[in-house]
């Protein structure tokens, strides 16, 4: 397949160093078993189009027996992106879905007026030792959609268009970009996909959507003869056009954006809403445990424990 024909594909320098409205770098968190950076929120941009979290977990190794447990924790008022680049993790929320995600898969969860899940490597992968390594991202949910039912939708590799050329791989996860749409339910304008660039390789970054970013998750890329390297976030000013070049050892980056949201965000904990008074309502439900009885319930073959509300 050719790569994107509808796009000139431009030189690294075509962008002002300028250009670069915002340079994020990760909060590293150390969990015990593996470390995690965090990109978004970030003191100066809170936002990337509806992305409003952005955590890479690991890499890591287990030893046999040994995994991840994410226990019940509740959301509301976003949608939640797993995607691994190693491992696996077992999915169980409380629309019922049950749900083992692999490399190159998609676990789309919109939680709306709230949802419950759990996330933990599988059965099969504590059986030896096994890795970890992916993104977990939360967008954040339009006001008309803030009190929607909870939904689980889940796409294996094949699902995803995939855009290639020599030396460029681009995995489209969610929305539009470069003429294709993954078949995930959006509920605003985004895009979000996975790129490999073989060494020197460029790739010319979506020109129709308002807010872009790039987080390098391996290798390097430059701009406007400006090197970066892993685990840094860019955020490009709107407009502009965009166009980047993997360093010597290549470059895999996350690309993400979409329409930047007209209204503020709250964010408290798992919680996101447009008001204060509805984190403080999913709060107080949470805290009371009236599971089924309310906007909460727990996972359906995960119920005999849950992480109780932060003090």
């Amino acid at each position: 397949m050719s790569w994107n024909p509808a796009i000139e594909p431009g030189s690294a320098d075509e962008v002002d160093i300028d250009g670069i409205e915002t340079l994020i770098i990760p909060r590293s968190r150390d969990l015990g078993d593996f470390e995690v950076h965090r990109a978004l929120p970030a003191p100066k941009r809170q936002m990337v189009g509806p992305f409003i979290f952005f955590d890479q977990a690991g890499p890591a190794e287990f030893l046999t027996g040994q995994g991840v447990d994410v226990r019940p924790h509740p959301h509301t008022g976003l949608g939640t992106v797993t995607y691994l680049f190693r491992g696996d993790f077992h999915h169980r929320d409380s629309t019922g879905a049950d749900q083992i995600i692999r490399p190159g898969e998609l676990n789309w969860m919109v939680a709306g007026r709230g949802v419950t899940h759990s996330e933990r490597t599988s059965a099969t992968a504590r059986s030896g030792p096994n890795s970890l390594f992916g993104i977990q991202t939360w967008l954040a949910l339009p006001d008309a959609q803030e009190d929607m039912a909870p939904l689980f939708e889940h796409y294996g590799k094949g699902s995803l268009p995939m855009i290639e050329d020599s030396g460029v791989s681009v995995r489209l996860i969610l929305g539009n970009a470069y003429g294709k749409n993954a078949p995930a339910r959006m509920l605003s304008e985004t895009f979000y996909a996975d790129v490999t660039l073989e060494a020197g390789c460029r790739l010319p970054m979506p020109d129709d959507h308002e807010d872009r970013g790039i987080y390098i998750v391996d290798g390097s890329i430059s701009i406007a003869g400006q090197e970066y390297e892993e685990t840094r976030m860019m955020v490009f000013r709107p407009g502009d056009k965009i166009t980047v070049a993997a360093g010597d050892r290549g470059a895999r980056l996350m690309i993400l954006g979409g329409a930047t949201f007209s209204g503020p965000r709250y964010i408290w904990w798992n919680f996101v809403a447009s008001s204060k008074e509805r984190i403080e309502e999913a709060k107080a439900e949470w805290r009371a445990g009236n599971w089924g009885k309310g906007r909460f319930d727990l996972p359906v073959g995960d119920r005999n424990e849950y992480i109780p509300l932060p003090d």
